[in-house]
């Protein structure tokens, strides 16, 4: 909310300094955002009045005129404005003058020139060339009664502030000029001016009928007629200055009027044509189907969630958000229906967002506008547009007001003793009474207690701790003490057998890979295809239609990173994410970190494309492959030893995917993109992925003390003939599960041999060699003996030929 600091200042006019005035608001809890002056430092520019203009001798577009600046004699300025011209009064910047900077940063100088031949004492100004708008289409025309010769900063309050305020969503009361002014009224005890509502004399007997059909969209509805208006009346210079200072451009006189008293006063109203309008109004929720054409141009299509004004013909407004296109005043209205009501903020919160844009009123009356003061700023409306649209024919109707289902009134009660131990401070009943009245909020004392009925338009005060809050405001956030937590604060400790996430970073980083970010939202494609999900998990309120499901797997968003660094011819690309997956999962119940029927694991995913190493001159480029990326799983999964098993996944290659295992629990994928996924993505190279759960990979083993072995070890080559099916790690599993009295140290295949197909005698199955090399040694003081190293050897040999049919190859 912007406003400017006079207008503030003519509500309420503490002895504080801008400075001071805004950290006041800002510790009361309405923070200044931003201090920001009217206009830029410049001097020496004064009200002008053109005496003369007269065509330039020597140019076409040039006029000189005689200016009057309150000095004994005119002074004569070469102008090319287009509306240069006798009578209108304009800013003038005499010889000495200092306009504001330019672009180059350098104030500019005004002296005496001669242009075309005739020289010229000075320069009419725009509103442009003095930094108040972007208007640069002629000189800025000053009101008539401008005295001649007066500094401009002085005749537009140039060395004004406008402030900018950052309000919570429960300090709707506060979304007024008259709301901040009542507010600091009471942090600085300086008496408030209160507006008076003079009531109109009414003059016509016209009522419009108005029938609220639904009491639980509108509260209030108040409302009059005014005939035998000009509207094509001209808004007065201090109501456009005063809008403008509040980010409100001028549009119409009616239009600039309702815009006013919503800043001044906080009340959103609106003003229909009268002659426009089909019989009378009803106030009631819309119908499907109904459509709207409304003030910005949009057409909307309404339902039963949205609330309406209606005549008996069709929808011509939004309940409390904007009005129609069909009922809007124009420069031939002369009668007018002016309307304020009460609207349920339940009623409106979230209706314009379904529409796309949000609107001044929409968002006061979502937070609560005040029920009770309809008809006064009804009058007040009227006093305005009588003072400005008005005519000798004029009449105004009287007052119709509607109160169907105004808000009950709250009490809330205050103990003291809560409040002091809420703030950490020792209160008085006294104290906190007076913060409370202050604020304008009748109290009624008790024994220790402060019952209070809140104001009407006090909609957030509605428990003790709301009470709480406004003592603490009052008496000032910066004068709480600084006290410490009682409770003793323990460090949480990791577990020594888990390392924690960001070493999990550290360590993929250090492999070559760069982390991503990305949303928690995708492509319900993605989940289709990549993850197998036929049933993801959907956002009611998507922000884009791209992001409308929550993402069951990583995969799909390094994929779209990788298109992103492909189509801007990234050649080598390896990069990782940790992240959360959304699945649903009955087992899971409500916590204070986990929804019902939902599961949210952390998974580390991983992609890598392109060469298997930076370029070097001494080695030669070669495509990262399957074996690099479970390479790097198996170094950042160490020192725990993962076995790969041959499996299915919808994302990627049938023959060269992998499930990774870790004591027999699988916790993820490594495989190849599936073709047909590289083809509909448009990859020019394969991708190697991988994603595993990030639990698995945070567990690691605490590492044990083993003493060194004192004498050498030995090695033995074994080589076995097995069944084509058989696997490394069934062959390893069978080797470990040997019986060799805890001698066997390590086991490698380092070869395998399948014989030619010629060689193989008929009906006979394939076969395969695979060579062995066993790495042996004694735990006690002594070495091995060739008895024990046989005797493991045959022992590795008898369990290979038992489990798996193996037969020694001599």
């Amino acid at each position: 909310m912007q406003f400017p600091e006079s207008w503030l200042r003519e509500f309420c006019n503490p002895p504080l300094s801008t400075t001071q005035l805004a950290d006041t608001l800002t510790m009361a809890g309405l923070e200044v955002e931003e201090l920001q002056p009217v206009a830029p430092t410049f001097h020496g520019i004064v009200v002008g009045e053109i005496k003369s203009a007269e065509q330039h001798p020597n140019a076409d577009r040039l006029r000189v005129c005689q200016v009057d600046v309150g000095q004994p004699e005119l002074l004569t300025i070469v102008c090319g404005a287009p509306n240069a011209r006798v009578g209108i009064k304009v800013p003038c910047a005499m010889v000495g003058a200092e306009l504001p900077p330019g672009e180059d940063g350098k104030p500019f100088l005004i002296k005496i020139g001669k242009l075309r031949g005739v020289e010229s004492f000075g320069m009419l100004c725009s509103a442009r060339e003095m930094k108040l708008s972007e208007d640069h289409g002629g000189l800025l025309e000053l009101v008539n009664d401008a005295p001649v010769g007066q500094n401009m900063r002085q005749h537009l309050n140039l060395d004004d502030t406008l402030f900018t305020l950052k309000l919570t969503p429960n300090l709707a009361h506060c979304l007024s000029v008259y709301g901040v002014a009542r507010e600091l009224s009471a942090l600085t005890g300086v008496p408030l001016k209160t507006p008076v509502f003079p009531v109109a004399p009414v003059t016509a007997s016209d009522v419009l009928p108005v029938k609220v059909s639904a009491p639980d969209l509108c509260g209030r509805f108040s409302g009059r007629v005014i005939r035998g208006l000009n509207t094509q009346a001209k808004t007065p210079a201090w109501m456009v200055d005063r809008l403008a200072r509040c980010g409100q451009r001028s549009v119409t006189a009616l239009v600039d009027i309702s815009n006013y008293v919503m800043f001044e006063l906080g009340r959103p109203s609106h003003i229909f044509d009268l002659d426009k309008i089909h019989g009378g109004l009803d106030v009631r929720w819309g119908q499907p189907g109904e459509q709207l054409k409304l003030l910005n141009g949009n057409t909307v299509t309404v339902d039963s969630q949205v609330g309406v004004i209606a005549d008996a013909v069709q929808v011509e407004s939004l309940a409390g958000i904007m009005g129609g296109d069909a009922t809007a005043v124009s420069d031939a209205t002369q009668n007018v229906y002016v309307e304020a009501a009460f609207w349920w903020p339940k009623a409106i919160a979230g209706r314009s967002r379904r529409f796309n844009f949000s609107t001044d009123a929409g968002h006061r009356f979502e937070r609560g506008v005040d029920p009770e003061l309809t008809v006064e700023h009804i009058e007040r409306i009227t006093q305005l547009i009588v003072d400005i649209c008005g005519t000798p024919q004029t009449q105004c109707g009287p007052m119709d007001d509607q109160q169907v289902a105004m808000p009950a009134k709250q009490s809330v009660t205050l103990r003291i003793a809560r409040a002091s131990k809420v703030l950490g401070m020792p209160l008085t009943q006294a104290q906190c009474a007076k913060a409370l009245m202050g604020l304008g909020l009748p109290v009624v004392e008790g024994d220790g207690v402060l019952t209070v009925t809140a104001p009407s338009y006090r909609f957030d005060i509605q428990i003790e701790e709301d009470l709480v809050e406004e003592v603490a405001r009052v008496v000032g956030y910066d004068n709480l003490p600084a006290t410490p937590p009682q409770a003793p604060i323990t460090a949480k400790v990791r577990p020594e057998a888990r390392r924690g996430e960001f070493a999990v970073r550290r360590a993929v980083a250090a492999l070559g890979y760069q982390e991503t970010i990305n949303f928690s939202f995708v492509d319900e494609r993605w989940e289709h295809e990549l993850a197998g999900n036929p049933n993801p998990i959907k956002l009611l309120n998507p922000i884009a239609s791209q992001m409308s499901v929550m993402r069951s797997s990583l995969l799909g968003s390094l994929l779209q990173v990788l298109k992103f660094n492909q189509d801007r011819k990234a050649q080598r690309v390896r990069v990782f994410e940790i992240g959360r997956v959304f699945l649903r999962d009955a087992s899971v119940t409500n916590s204070d970190t986990t929804v019902q029927g939902f599961s949210q694991p952390m998974r580390v995913a991983g992609l890598a494309m392109g060469a298997c190493d930076a370029p070097g001159w001494g080695e030669k480029e070669r495509a990262v492959d399957f074996y690099d990326v479970r390479g790097d799983l198996q170094a950042l999964l160490a020192p725990v030893q993962a076995t790969f098993v041959a499996a299915q996944h919808p994302a990627m290659h049938p023959g060269r995917c992998a499930k990774v295992v870790v004591h027999g629990v699988e916790i993820g994928f490594v495989g190849e993109l599936h073709p047909k996924w590289r083809q509909s993505y448009d990859l020019n190279q394969v991708p190697i992925l991988f994603e595993v759960d990030l639990d698995a990979v945070l567990a690691r083993e605490v590492p044990r003390f083993k003493a060194v072995p004192k004498f050498q070890a030995v090695e033995r080559d074994i080589a076995v003939l097995v069944d084509e099916r058989v696997t490394h790690d069934a062959l390893m599993a069978a080797i470990w599960q040997a019986s060799v009295d805890g001698v066997l140290r390590d086991a490698l295949l380092f070869d395998i041999y399948r014989p030619k197909s010629s060689a193989l005698a008929a009906g006979q199955a394939a076969e395969k060699s695979m060579a062995v090399r066993l790495t042996l040694n004694a735990r006690e003081e002594a070495a091995l003996t060739e008895a024990q190293i046989e005797a493991a050897v045959a022992a590795v040999v008898a369990t290979l030929a038992e489990q798996l049919g193996a037969r020694q190859r001599v």
